[in-house]
């Protein structure tokens, strides 16, 4: 029996409804109309692509969107004194730093200099040990956004046994935080996991965050498991882009499982709108 589709696609359009509703009730209320910034530096392509959605996602909402391009070669201070007028905007709630920045700029210090009541992408040191300490701030979007889906579709997440293959500050740590929260077992894999097949056959909620096309292989899922596939990979001669796992073989073992493109993707961006409108609200009251 084929796996459930968890369309985080269509998911996120009910989501992203519900958002601009919310919107328009501030507007009604507060006169406030809830506003991210978006510092983008340098021009990866990737990165240009993703701020290009998230503004058109704040559009149609019905929020305000601004975007801060600066040239790869920008120095830390520069950056920084971006993020500190930006801090200083009343009419600015919520301000997100493009990952990933040139590798000459310290990230971690960009992020921590993010106000606090504005880091709504959840990853500056204060957010993250805010969730270590079980009283988030603002969580990660992107496990966020997983977590939001997998609730969507009713699966339930107290007592199950999740193996998440990744450690990154913007996915695998956060998700293993969430899930523990919500009283899963966790196991985090990485790249010296020993029999990492083995250990992702004993997985009833399976999180790919490795960004390797299609490392993650049918056989190694056990049969009924949710798949969560994180994985957003480019394979020379294919006709699209690939997950993390081996999507046909794996659907056919998994009782859930989210398609790629259209599963993770969106969910993270209708998180961040979320936590933008949280942020807003904030201020308001």
């Amino acid at each position: 029996m084929a796996a459930e589709i968890l369309d985080g696609l269509q998911t996120a359009k009910t989501i992203r409804a519900e958002i601009a509703q919310e919107v328009a009730a501030i507007k009604e209320k507060a006169g406030v109309t809830p506003s991210l910034a978006v510092v983008l530096v340098g021009e990866d392509p990737a990165s240009v692509t993703y701020v290009s959605m998230k503004k058109k996602a704040c559009v149609t909402a019905g929020m305000e969107s601004s975007i801060y391009e600066l040239p790869a070669d920008s120095s830390q201070e520069q950056v920084k004194d971006v993020i500190t007028r930006l801090n200083e905007d009343p009419k600015v709630h919520g301000i997100l730093v493009q990952h990933p920045v040139p590798k000459h700029l310290d990230e971690n210090d960009i992020l921590a200099h993010v106000a606090v009541q504005k880091d709504v992408d959840g990853i500056s040191v204060y957010s993250l040990g805010r969730l270590l300490l079980g009283v988030p701030n603002f969580v990660a979007c992107t496990p966020l956004g997983m977590v939001e889906l997998m609730d969507r579709y009713n699966i339930p997440i107290e007592g199950k046994r999740a193996v998440i293959i990744g450690r990154s500050i913007i996915l695998g740590k956060p998700m293993a935080l969430l899930l523990m929260q919500r009283n899963a077992t966790i196991t985090v894999c990485h790249s010296r996991t020993k029999d990492l097949p083995g250990v992702c056959r004993e997985a009833d909620i399976l999180v790919a965050a490795i960004g390797r096309a299609e490392m993650i292989k049918g056989d190694w899922i056990k049969r009924g498991a949710v798949v969560l596939d994180a994985g957003y990979n480019r394979v020379p001669g294919r006709d699209k882009d690939v997950g993390d796992v081996e999507y046909e073989t794996a659907a056919e073992r998994a009782s859930y499982i989210t398609p790629v493109p259209g599963g993770v993707g969106p969910m993270t961006i209708a998180m961040l709108l979320r936590n933008t409108v949280e942020a807003a609200k904030a201020t308001i009251g």
